[in-house]
């Protein structure tokens, strides 16, 4: 559904309570106002816990049934994680629950007293004013198989970046200690890179065997792929080496540490990895994605992951909206200013999809041709950053067919505008 401006003021009417809530850790503050502004009863506190929401709800009630409102709106600031408990409580209720921009409240906060300040019972008031003039956001906390799909990719993100951190410390490492290490391997971590960083990471150590020996290391657990000629390269590399010589004992120490964070984490994301793939595959209509060369089974549960269930949209370019790649324009009079994309919404789900469309111009046939002609063939040429962004807001549209018509993939189709400009050209 698209909540527009008249849309939310519409919900205010003279029979609705407004409720602003000014969320914290531990105590919450909450003033109720009608839909003009006036408030109707006195300031309340309450705690974050069971009791707390109970006493909330007593009073909402209360003050509902005194001034005769039948329909309550509860605005919120969403303050970190500390409004997910609150806000569940809220939906169980069968209250409706908005959401003011934390920028809106700053800004609009002097309206009353013309200072500044912030206080726990000044922002509720503010919050309330924002909710009853139609300034606020439905949120949207996903459900079921989307919940779990969100919370798994979360967590895949927090264990990639868990990662890099020891790959970053890992190449800090050798090029301290074994600059010459990457002549040898073409990746440390390939298995039999990562077990020669194990059990013999410094040059120190690798010359004090002979090709034949560092041979057998690598056969215990490696049978193909690695021969005499790759051991005598690692053993040239060492004795050349000009790394560091000074603490090599603890150096020798942090590589070991430093491996079995790797592999631990290693093998976290790949467990996480196959949840997401097997809840990927449960997502009605979600394999009509796979169809798209260059789109994989994690690109796909990163988009469901942050978008949820998509046929709570009625059109693509409120998706285009979520994920901050809507165009904002700046201008006045006669002035037109660079116009660029707003960046609000889902950044997450804005840098999926940029990852996403930098292979797919390349190994995507209908995408490549596409790039190249709003680069080279359009009548005013886009940049090339310009025609990227530009497809990611296509591989929107084209997922938002696939998956609420239920349709498969058609290249020729989504060619159709470069075709229907050539025709044009040609008349």
């Amino acid at each position: 559904m698209k909540y527009n401006q008249n849309f939310k003021i519409m919900q205010i009417t003279d029979s609705t309570l407004v409720i602003g809530v000014d969320i914290a850790k531990k105590k919450h503050f909450a003033r109720a106002f009608d839909w003009r502004g006036i408030e109707l009863d006195k300031t309340i506190q309450f705690k974050s816990n069971w009791t707390g929401f109970n006493s909330f709800f007593d009073w909402v009630n209360y003050v509902a049934n005194k001034t005769e409102k039948d329909k309550i709106v509860i605005g919120i600031e969403p303050t970190g994680h500390y409004w997910f408990t609150f806000a569940q409580k809220v939906f169980e209720a069968g209250h409706m629950l908005v959401q003011v921009n934390p920028y809106h409240v700053k800004k609009a906060k002097e309206l009353d007293d013309n200072t500044p300040s912030k206080s726990d019972r000044k922002d509720p008031k503010t919050i309330a004013m924002l909710v009853k003039d139609g300034r606020y956001q439905i949120p949207y906390m996903p459900k079921g198989l989307y919940a779990e799909l969100r919370k798994a990719n979360n967590l895949r993100e927090e264990w990639l970046k868990k990662i890099w951190s020891v790959k970053n410390k890992v190449q800090r490492w050798l090029d301290i200690y074994f600059p010459e290490f990457m002549s040898a391997f073409s990746s440390w971590e390939g298995k039999c890179a990562v077990m020669t960083l194990e059990r013999l990471s410094l040059p120190a150590e690798i010359m004090k065997l002979t090709a034949n020996e560092i041979l057998s290391i690598w056969r215990e657990e490696v049978s193909r792929g690695v021969g005499i000629k790759k051991a005598q390269k690692l053993l040239e590399a060492a004795k050349e080496s000009v790394g560091i010589r000074e603490g090599l004992e603890m150096a020798s120490y942090e590589m070991k540490l430093l491996m079995r964070e790797y592999k631990e984490i290693r093998e976290i994301l790949d467990d996480l990895e196959a949840k997401l793939e097997s809840l990927v595959l449960t997502i009605p209509r979600a394999t009509n994605l796979l169809e798209i060369k260059g789109i994989g089974v994690k690109t796909v549960a990163g988009f469901f992951a942050e978008v949820g269930d998509i046929k709570r949209f009625s059109h693509p370019q409120q998706i285009i909206k979520l994920a901050g790649l809507n165009v904002r324009e700046n201008s006045s009079g006669e002035h037109k200013g660079q116009t660029t994309i707003s960046k609000r919404g889902r950044s997450r789900l804005r840098a999926l999809l940029f990852r996403a469309i930098l292979p797919m111009t390349a190994k995507n046939a209908e995408f490549n041709a596409l790039h190249k002609y709003n680069i080279t063939e359009k009548e005013n040429p886009l940049k090339k950053m310009q025609s990227l962004i530009a497809l990611c807001g296509k591989l929107i549209r084209v997922i938002f067919t696939l998956v609420t018509k239920n349709v498969k993939y058609d290249g020729e189709k989504l060619l159709g505008d470069i075709h229907r400009e050539n025709v044009v050209i040609a008349a």
